[in-house]
């Protein structure tokens, strides 16, 4: 065996075990460290919860006690959609729904939509959007506090018919220079209301499921 040949088999023997130990370091470092992004994540849509339906309100984990819907023309998505569950002493409380608007300036607009038990909004908040800084932002709670205006409100208050921005005849503001995004929003809010409406007691009733099963 030449001293090239034999220099090449050791290089490749080195790699071959640097390749073996990198993978290894990250397979360590993933077990190591999941948990720990799996409870920063809970914590995350806890606060987003909470926010919502304060803990004072129910006697429940909402995080574990959540199941899954499709419902593409109601809640925005062909994609199974998270439905927590607040509940005291076991009786219903209020639902938070998740929803799409599908429809925003620049893209979908992810929104949770929390309901009481008697079908008035506890409140709406945003969640992920893509629209445009210093105009359809306007309904992120951190730049404005347009998203805090659905609080109380119902399908009774104001009526359907209502349900749209000022620009449209309803009750709701619009954005200067950007009608498109709140009425994306307040659409969505509306249909979910409406599905709360037609579903809700299914909706409390439905056995609770974890993210993995939503996904068959």
């Amino acid at each position: 065996m030449n001293a090239v040949l034999r220099n090449m088999i050791v290089s490749a023997v080195l790699l071959g075990l640097f390749a073996v130990i990198a993978a290894a370091l990250l397979a360590w470092t993933h077990e190591a460290t999941a948990p720990r992004i799996a409870e920063n994540q809970r914590q995350a849509v806890l606060r987003q919860l909470h926010a919502l339906v304060p803990p004072a309100s129910h006697d429940n984990d909402l995080f574990t006690d959540v199941t899954h819907v499709r419902a593409p023309r109601a809640l925005g998505s062909d994609e199974p959609l998270p439905v927590y569950r607040a509940r005291r002493g076991g009786r219903p409380v209020a639902l938070v729904l998740t929803a799409i608007a599908p429809d925003g300036y620049n893209g979908t607009i992810r929104l949770l939509v929390a309901v009481r038990h008697d079908g008035t909004l506890l409140g709406v908040r945003v969640v992920d959007h893509r629209e445009t800084p210093g105009l359809g932002d306007a309904i992120d709670e951190r730049k404005s506090d347009w998203i805090l205006g659905f609080a109380g409100k119902s399908l009774a208050d104001p009526p359907p018919e209502q349900w749209r921005v000022k620009r449209d005849g309803g009750v709701f503001d619009q954005f200067t220079g950007a009608t498109i995004t709140p009425r994306a929003v307040v659409a969505a809010v509306r249909r979910a209301l409406e599905y709360f409406q037609h579903h809700r007691d299914e909706l409390f009733a439905a056995p609770a499921v974890t993210e993995d099963s939503a996904h068959p």
